[in-house]
């Protein structure tokens, strides 16, 4: 396979599709989101021979437990996923919207304005499900994306793919080439080497993945490479709450990024072997002052401590934390307040699970990831963060050099946008 040619084609796409109006990328999705609804079954049956094949891979050591937690698309993943390409249609477009419109002299106007970044490419293991996500967001943001998914869920991403694919060829003059995948290693060592067609690698993943990627490419990189996500139980927290949360962020799917990896008590905070017992009796699986605290279990393994304060625990997670999502559970308005201003992550919390971290419960339809990055996008990533933006300036025939004799001056006037 010749990944160059696949990436020129991409680059063509996205040249080509940066210009497509809102209906047809909207119409494209609708269609996207009936054909997958209408061919559910034949999906399913390519996911349960990867799940088969996936046992495999678990049994010899090739993939782990929480990935192969991953893989399994059921009815709920499908009805979410197909609920958020719909959500993609409801959202404004991103592209080409006035961010600033400013006024440098009379006649000359400056403008600044979202435009889609143009090529992505996507690594990411197990969930096929992000496929449609990406592609959907791609679509909408007017991006073309590379796919790269894992050898475990390849006939499940072989079958949607293509199922979105010959949906967007049945439209009319929607570009072709705009959803490309590939298969091999070698296919991601080329696309990392690709910085000429490819703008932005967006990585989902274990540690080991991302790391290896940014490590080895020239092109930009969005994501993260753990999810250590924290919750601080202040002293007073209210037992319930703490519970509850605690749980539903340990237990409703503990191979998730945004599951918590760490629990800290506040030292005064009365129920403590009340909370821990309530933990127990869910499932959950304590882990006193473990060795190493940035770590990523996967599983229901909790990691806890007691701390002094609430200093204590903000200092703890800015110290061993990802910047990914981390929660105070509090009655305390001026502590929560402190808190979140002091963590320095992505999603900062109070009194609510931290698997709230994502695109679709956002609102945002779907995500191609979260970001623990401090440049263009953070956190769960939508049609925000696949666009940059551009400058447009309009005049009459100025040039500087009136502006630098004194014979013309700049006002600099703001207009709404």
């Amino acid at each position: 396979m010749d990944f160059e040619n696949i990436a020129r084609k991409a680059k063509l796409a996205a040249l080509a599709v940066a210009g497509i109006k809102t209906d047809l990328k909207n119409l494209a999705l609708t269609n996207i989101a009936d054909a997958l609804e209408k061919n559910k079954e034949k999906i399913f049956e390519a996911n349960k021979k990867d799940l088969l094949d996936a046992e495999k891979l678990v049994e010899s050591g090739e993939i782990s437990k929480s990935i192969y937690n991953r893989l399994k698309l059921d009815e709920n993943k499908m009805r979410d996923m197909l609920q958020g390409i719909r959500d993609i249609v409801k959202l404004d477009d991103p592209v080409n919207k006035k961010l600033l419109i400013r006024e440098l002299d009379k006649d000359l106007t400056l403008y600044k304005i979202s435009c889609p970044i143009g090529v992505l490419g996507i690594i990411f293991e197990a969930r096929p499900d992000v496929i449609a996500q990406i592609s959907s967001l791609a679509i909408k943001s007017s991006n073309a994306v590379i796919l790269k998914g894992g050898k475990e869920s390849i006939n499940t991403n072989k079958i949607i793919l293509s199922i979105i694919n010959e949906t967007l060829d049945s439209i009319q003059d929607f570009p072709k080439n705009l959803l490309q995948q590939v298969f091999t290693r070698d296919d991601v060592a080329e696309m990392l080497k690709c910085d000429k067609y490819i703008n932005l690698i967006i990585p989902r993943g274990g540690n080991k993945l991302v790391k290896f990627i940014k490590e080895n490419t020239k092109i930009p990189v969005l994501g993260h490479a753990d999810g250590i996500c924290h919750i601080f139980v202040d002293e007073t927290a209210d037992i319930d709450i703490a519970a509850n949360v605690i749980i539903d962020a340990k237990t409703q799917y503990p191979s998730a990024c945004n599951a918590v990896e760490t629990l800290l008590i506040h030292d005064n905070f009365a129920k403590k072997g009340e909370l821990l017992e309530r933990l127990k009796s869910s499932g959950i699986k304590l882990d006193e002052n473990p060795d190493i605290w940035a770590f990523e279990h996967g599983d229901i393994t909790l990691a806890y401590k007691t701390v002094q304060s609430l200093d204590n625990a903000i200092e703890h997670i800015n110290t061993y934390g990802s910047g990914h999502t981390d929660c105070i559970i509090t009655k305390n308005q001026e502590n929560a307040e402190k808190f979140m201003n002091n963590v320095d992550s992505a999603g900062v919390y109070c009194n609510v699970s931290t698997r709230f971290a994502d695109g679709f419960r956002y609102g945002f339809g779907a995500e191609v990831g979260i970001s623990t990055n401090k440049t263009h996008a953070r956190g769960p990533v939508g049609l925000e963060g696949l666009t940059i933006y551009k400058y447009r300036l309009i005049g009459c025939g100025h040039v500087v050099k009136d502006y630098v004799n004194g014979i013309k001056h700049f006002h600099h006037k703001d207009l709404s946008v």
